[in-house]
């Protein structure tokens, strides 16, 4: 069985863009330790009625992550 081209080449590079807030500018980013990223996402403090707003987070997250 043959295998195309197509399924054996690798994947081309994408860079990642990403707002900093802190020096509002779009910047490449780049992770500190080559070729591994770490996410740390809080909870919700629900203080109030469920509302879309809270699961913003979340899914904001969650794309990066995917």
């Amino acid at each position: 069985m043959e295998t195309s081209k197509e399924t054996t080449a690798a994947a081309p590079k994408m860079d990642l863009i990403i707002y900093n807030s802190m020096t509002q500018q779009k910047e490449l980013f780049t992770p500190i330790v080559p070729g591994k990223v770490g996410m740390y996402v809080c909870g919700v403090t629900a203080y109030d009625l469920s509302h879309l707003g809270h699961a913003r987070a979340a899914i904001s997250f969650y794309i990066l992550y995917s």
